[in-house]
């Protein structure tokens, strides 16, 4: 259960949570009409059944902000109550301003701080402990936090290996001061020399005209390698977690990993000596919805009952960049 803060320590802790999908469904079986793939094919290498897809004028925006909406239902608080808003996205849905700039005003959410993280599939994590830092120095008090994704914008669908893993959605919690122990540490690493493994070779600064930016923006990836690293750092990531706050892995109630692929959630459960009982699965359903997917699938667990109150929760998180982390809370 929950403990007070030793000696008066401020903590940030999960007030509330929320998300939301898109309604279109793009299932392995529509995708084998686009692309020369299969349902079997899919699912065996990725556990990936369907995900959703954003409509004609649906943008990053307006997922973030329904979700957000949500969570703030959830917290019980009110546009008054936020001082901050982060949102993890790499698919934003202006250069500027920012992605939380825009959630900010439609929330009605007057002069808070608002700022985009871009880190790829590790945008939320990024985004939560840049939020539980300010919780803790005792700048803020409420921080409305968010993953939001678009992916199918930047997805080239006429690459196979590709275009079946990414969907599109938002997932969003809201972060309070509290005595009791929250968030207990979080961990963020990166290595930019291996972006050419996994990375959207189009930009602003290198050369494209502002109205091209989007004109052949498509992610590429060279999938062994990634998956050969991502099961190396987030080891790495999760045992860091563990060790900085004395905890042994068997102490953890449940796993809510980035939704990228089976097969890597699965190593990583195997590897803390969980169940996979104890972990959050959502890829069947939503695909790899980058920023995105740890939200999501923290939002579903508690919903829908499995996530309790003083449970210990390690969520984590590897994506393009290379980029990772990891964060240890007690929810």
């Amino acid at each position: 259960m929950s403990q007070p803060a030793p000696h008066g320590r401020i903590f940030s802790r999960i007030a509330g949570t929320g998300s939301f999908l898109p309604e279109k469904v793009l299932t392995n079986d529509d995708l084998s009409k686009m692309v020369e793939t299969s349902d079997e094919w899919i699912r065996s290498r990725t556990g990936i059944q369907e995900r959703r897809i954003v409509v004609d004028g649906e943008t990053t925006a307006d997922l973030g902000h329904a979700a957000a909406v949500r969570a703030m239902e959830a917290a019980g608080v009110t546009a008054a109550d936020i001082d901050m808003i982060v949102v993890g996205t790499t698919t934003p849905d202006l250069i500027f301003p920012s992605t939380a700039c825009l959630i900010q005003a439609r929330l009605g959410v007057e002069r808070c701080a608002a700022l985009d993280v871009n880190a790829a599939c590790s945008g939320f994590l990024y985004a939560l402990s840049v939020a539980d830092k300010f919780i803790r120095c005792g700048d803020v008090r409420t921080v409305l936090v968010i993953g939001a994704e678009t992916l199918s914008r930047i997805v080239d669908w006429t690459e196979r290996t590709t275009c079946v893993l990414f969907g599109d959605g938002a997932g969003a919690v809201v972060l309070k001061a509290d005595t009791e122990t929250g968030v207990l540490s979080t961990h963020l690493h990166a290595d930019g020399s291996k972006k050419d493994l996994l990375w959207n070779p189009v930009g602003i600064s290198c050369g494209f005209k502002a109205d091209e930016a989007n004109f052949g923006a498509k992610i590429t990836m060279k999938g062994n390698d990634v998956f050969k690293y991502a099961v190396k750092a987030l080891d790495a990531v999760v045992d860091q977690a563990l060790e900085a706050n004395g905890l042994d892995k068997h102490e953890l109630d449940w796993l809510i990993p980035h939704q990228a692929n089976l097969r890597i959630i699965e190593a990583t459960a195997k590897r803390l000596d969980m169940s996979m009982e104890q972990v959050v699965v959502t890829v069947d359903k939503h695909g790899n919805t980058s920023a995105a997917s740890v939200p999501l699938a923290l939002d579903a667990a508690v919903r829908d009952g499995r996530i309790q109150r003083g449970q210990l929760l390690l969520l984590e998180a590897f994506g393009g960049g290379f980029t990772w982390g990891s964060a240890l809370l007690r929810y």
